[in-house]
């Protein structure tokens, strides 16, 4: 529709542009809704839910929203398909914090994350042009996981997309290149499938050569995970264990839970008593060591109740504790090896923990750190560990892993490569209610058992327990909020994986072609714009020309 105006007997086109602008606006409300319902499916492949595969699909529906997009366009659609995804994957934060202290740090955190992947979708643009571009987009995209594996505060690798495959075809990859080549390979087949939807549209439907690369990039990552399967090995290679693990379980309290220690040491003596008297009367086996869960008790010193409880089993236990050693001011998130008898006795050796939570084990900025937690004048920095440390366990090698730390792969790539043969994680989950916070955790040692070729005992204070079989699957678990024991046989292994050889070159190698790709991409870039402006030049020099002689 046009309307004219008259000046001068000059008539002047004027163009309604409404309907294209609406139509603009409606592209972009299509591409915010896909993004976001692509963060929330995303979610939806996390565990307790065993539909790894479509995770996939929630990549897909992200490449959608990025196809043909700018710098800005891709930011803002990467930061709602990750504000979308951290908001429900991370809703435990406020279960934690409850009605008391509001909703603002579960949102800035989710915001905060979200913003690393706006970060990483910004510069899609840079690689989508390239051959490959899917191989190239997925490298792109686990450059914000490796960002937040270690800054702020060392990190926080939470919600890394190789943790959404605890079961299915691509976990077998994590024996070859764990976490980031699991990852890997699952961002590949995603954007696959979204790059393969643009070229069925642009040949409307009908089959052609310009289907088979992003066919390739669907089909080749399930079928290499198929095909490492026989591979992954299970079977003991240095015998096996009994091993208890004891769940005293917590009050669901979220935060409250501050100022309760004795209430949770006290389950967790009572509920190693009953398991005593059923070993005793024959209905569980006897078992080679016992573990308690993180922080389940204080030891500041002697600890004649411990003592006796130990000694009472005749095995040695692993103790989660609060420790302050002996002529040391600071505590201590550790994992204590406590031995029966008079020769030796109490505690033998211990882990210290390596990557503390903050604003919980240790507040980094105090001041500043006042505006916005409630901790801080309440909570002593603790000391960090600064090794792996081989646990001998009544003669089982044993490497210790403490909750939070279950999530970097450095910490439990150290305990294998230090010689553990079983994996044990302890962790206290009783702060983040009955919401999916642990089974979220759970699927991090599903993956590391393949990752390492180790069986992980599981102990947690109020659940879940578990026992980890190599392959990943979970051949023991207990419920959420409940005080039970486990009792199982465990394998020791102790082969190296292709991940454990690889160590962290394979998160380097991604890394580095990330990088090439988007330094290729920059050169692409300026060549094509160069090229473009030389042709503009010489289509104006031609019509110019021409113009002088019709003159």
């Amino acid at each position: 529709m046009t309307a004219t105006a008259s000046a001068s007997d000059t008539t002047v086109p004027i163009t309604d542009t409404r309907p294209a602008r609406r139509r603009r606006l409606e592209r972009v409300a299509v591409r915010v809704v896909l993004a976001a319902a692509s963060g929330l499916l995303l979610h939806a492949g996390f565990s307790p839910r065993p539909l790894w595969w479509v995770v996939p699909l929630a990549f897909a529906g992200l490449g959608l929203a990025l196809h043909g997009r700018r710098w800005w366009g891709s930011a803002g659609y990467g930061f709602v398909f990750g504000l979308a995804f951290n908001l429900a994957h991370l809703v435990w934060i406020q279960d934690f914090l409850g009605a008391e202290f509001g909703p603002a740090p579960w949102l800035a955190l989710s915001g905060a994350l979200a913003v690393y992947i706006a970060l990483a979708c910004a510069l899609t643009p840079l690689v989508a042009r390239l051959p490959g571009a899917p191989v190239w987009l997925a490298l792109v995209f686990l450059l914000q996981e490796s960002a937040r594996m270690r800054w702020p505060f060392n990190g926080f690798p939470w919600g890394r997309v190789g943790f959404s495959q605890p079961e299915g075809v691509y976990l077998s990859l994590a024996s070859l290149g764990g976490t980031p080549l699991v990852g890997f390979a699952v961002l590949v087949t995603g954007f696959g499938l979204a790059q393969l939807v643009v070229r069925m549209r642009a040949t409307g439907w009908r089959p052609g050569r310009s289907w088979v690369p992003p066919l390739v990039a669907v089909l080749l990552p399930p079928l290499a995970g198929l095909a490492t399967w026989p591979t992954i090995g299970t079977e003991p290679e240095n015998g096996t264990r009994t091993v208890a693990v004891v769940q005293g379980n917590a009050p669901d309290v979220g935060i409250e839970l501050i100022g309760r220690r004795d209430t949770i040491r006290a389950n967790h003596l009572a509920e190693s008593a009953e398991l005593l008297e059923r070993i005793r009367s024959g209905e569980l086996p006897p078992p080679d060591f016992v573990v308690w869960p993180e922080t389940a008790t204080d030891v500041r010193g002697d600890d004649p109740q411990l003592d006796a409880l130990v000694d009472d089993f005749g095995v040695p236990a692993l103790i989660g504790a609060l420790y302050q050693p002996p002529g040391s001011e600071l505590t201590e998130n550790a994992t204590l090896v406590w031995q029966p008898g008079d020769s030796p006795t109490g505690i033998t050796d211990h882990y210290v923990k390596r990557e503390l939570v903050p604003f919980a084990e240790y507040v980094p900025m105090r001041d500043i750190a006042r505006w916005f937690t409630p901790f801080v004048d309440n909570t002593r920095d603790m000391r960090w560990g600064d090794e792996a440390t081989l646990l001998d366990v009544g003669g089982t090698p044993v490497g210790s892993v403490i909750c939070y730390e279950i999530a970097y792969d450095y910490v439990v790539r150290d305990t294998v490569e230090v010689g553990s043969q079983l994996i044990v994680t302890s962790t206290n989950n009783a702060w983040y209610g009955p919401g999916e916070m642990s089974h979220q955790q759970l699927a991090m040692s599903r993956l590391r058992a393949v990752e390492h070729g180790r069986a992980v005992v599981v102990a947690a204070t109020s659940g879940i327990s578990a026992i980890v079989a190599p392959d990943g699957a979970v051949t023991h678990s207990t419920s959420l909020y409940t005080d039970t024991s486990l009792v199982a046989d465990v394998p020791l292994r102790e082969g190296a994986t292709l991940s454990d050889r690889l160590g962290a070159w394979t998160e380097y190698a991604l890394v580095g072609a990330a990088l090439a790709a988007m330094v290729a991409g920059f050169v692409l870039r300026s060549h094509t714009k160069r090229t473009a402006t030389r042709a503009d030049a010489t289509e104006g020099e031609q019509h110019g020309g021409g113009d002088t002689a019709h003159g």
